[in-house]
């Protein structure tokens, strides 16, 4: 299988090493606007390089990787698209909600396969509380508790152009939400406040975001995301049942510390990154990818399910503006295929 890789960042340079070493990947050809950085990144794994995306995009590509910087994405993904090109595109497909919607209708009504990176659908962890959820082996889920805290925080310039942190961070756990409870959110109220650097505020976001979810079932979810997790990068995930309860991200990576005498545990280092946290999760997602561009498997995550977590990072932000509880029937949605396809 040949392979084009647009962007060679830092999701996309990672990308390209874990693409070098599937078993299923002949070739990797790689382009990015910055073609000295795709040099050196194809020059370290031993790829082939395009000389623009382009270019990469008209040649003889069985499937495309989409790592470029957000505001590239839905460009891209439309042009795959009408391409035929198998594409695997990370999140978001586009910065905006209505342009979502539109990218849902346009994947929807394409029988070309879309794979969105929500890396924590392929973690081995989250895997676990997802099939004991559906084997009924917690008895009735009564509350979920999620959160996304990052180590300390990106620079500056990214984020006004990051979407917030409930459509940069939590949208992950909303997705996986979504992923383990197999449920859908119906309402929404969210907060956030500002206790670190500046620019947050100047962007018009926050840098510790909180939500609390109601879920079709009545099942309440709880999430939380910070730009300041000193003690470590700490993803995790509580999923509590009538006869049992389950925890994800509890092991000794664990980034917090007992309070109580003589406890051991976690015994560390903690993860200092999310690429740490996930580097099995994002090798799995790539290899479950090339067996959806070669059409032995449907997509584990589509464009629609993309939508989903980011109308409920949507509501978050109307909820937190307007200080009030918000109904996803507030929040545009794409319509089902049966309603308009001929």
């Amino acid at each position: 299988m040949r392979i084009g890789l647009a962007g060679v960042g830092r999701i996309g340079a990672f990308h390209a090493s874990t693409l070098a070493g599937l078993d299923a990947v002949d070739e990797v050809v790689v382009a990015d606007l910055d073609a000295g950085l795709a040099d050196r990144v194809a020059a370290a794994h031993g790829l082939a390089v395009g000389p623009d995306i382009d270019t990469l995009l008209a040649s003889d590509i069985d499937a495309l990787v989409i790592a470029t910087a957000t505001t590239a994405h839905a460009e891209l993904l439309r042009q795959a698209l009408a391409a035929g090109i198998p594409t695997f595109c990370e999140k978001p497909v586009a910065a905006t909600l209505d342009e979502t919607v539109a990218l849902t209708a346009l994947a929807d009504a394409s029988t070309t396969p879309v794979q969105v990176g929500f890396q924590r659908r392929f973690d081995a962890g989250y895997r676990r509380a997802r099939a004991a959820v559906a084997s009924g082996e917690l008895g009735t889920v009564h509350a979920v508790r999620a959160q996304t805290h990052d180590k300390e925080p990106p620079h500056a310039a990214y984020i006004p152009t990051s979407g917030g942190i409930f459509r940069d961070c939590s949208v992950h756990d909303f997705d996986a939400v979504r992923f383990v409870t197999g449920r859908e959110v119906e309402t929404v109220m969210a907060t956030g406040g500002n206790k670190g650097a500046d620019f947050f505020a100047a962007a018009g976001d926050v840098a510790t975001g909180a939500a609390l979810l109601t879920l079709d079932d009545d099942t309440i979810v709880t999430t939380s995301a910070t730009r300041y997790s000193g003690g470590g990068h700490d993803v995790r995930m509580e999923v509590v049942g009538s006869t049992a309860s389950l925890a994800v991200g509890l092991d000794d990576a664990l980034a917090v510390r007992s309070a109580e005498e003589g406890v051991t545990f976690p015994a560390g280092p903690p993860h200092e990154t999310f690429m740490q946290r996930f580097r099995a999760a994002y090798g799995a997602e790539l290899a479950a990818f090339c067996d959806v561009a070669a059409g032995r498997t449907p997509s584990p995550c589509t464009v629609r399910d993309a939508l989903q977590a980011f109308r409920i990072a949507e509501a978050c932000e109307v909820s937190r503006a307007e200080r009030r509880v918000v109904t996803m029937t507030e929040i545009p949605d794409a319509p089902e295929r049966t309603q308009w396809a001929s």
